[in-house]
């Protein structure tokens, strides 16, 4: 079978995603290690937390959330927790489960990072677009994550999937 290559449109919208892509992460990642101390991923997690009932999910949830293998998952959370943001407990629910509960102090941290943050998502994300842009960026967001998560499990919990 040929593969369909790309025409000179699409080549020109994959190559600019592609750099949004690559870009993007550290962009974000600097900004945070710099003001914050950490990494984009550890602030994630602490943001998933965050806004988890009782500030607590099951490492699997948090790890489908984060979009993370559970191996490296339970590695951040074990830096996170040597620090004191994070806090492990065997799953009330179902012992063989773990939960992560961010702890007073990892609310205070990423209460303390989002602004910085948010004017980096701002900065380097939001700003430049017009108005339809961004509509048209949550309907390109919403096409592209039907395909990539169809099952919504990394921000489904957050996240109405448009109906056709």
């Amino acid at each position: 079978m040929q593969p369909r290559w790309l025409d000179d449109e699409e080549r020109a919208a994959w190559l600019r995603l592609v750099g949004v892509v690559e870009l993007l992460p550290g962009v974000l990642d600097t900004q945070l290690r710099h003001d914050s101390g950490l990494s984009h991923f550890e602030y994630f997690s602490l943001a998933m937390l965050s806004e988890a009932p009782d500030h607590t999910l099951r490492m699997g949830a948090l790890a489908q959330r984060t979009n993370a293998t559970l191996p490296r998952l339970s590695h951040v959370i074990s830096r996170l927790e040597s620090k004191g943001l994070v806090e492990r407990s065997p799953s009330v629910e179902d012992r063989r489960a773990t939960n992560a509960r961010l702890t007073a102090a990892g609310w205070d941290t990423v209460v303390a990072a989002a602004p910085g943050h948010v004017d980096a998502v701002r900065q380097f994300v939001l700003d430049p677009l017009t108005r339809e842009q961004l509509r048209e960026l949550t309907v390109i967001g919403d096409a592209l994550l039907a395909r990539l998560d169809p099952e919504g499990r990394m921000f489904g919990h957050v996240i109405e999937r448009p109906t056709d």
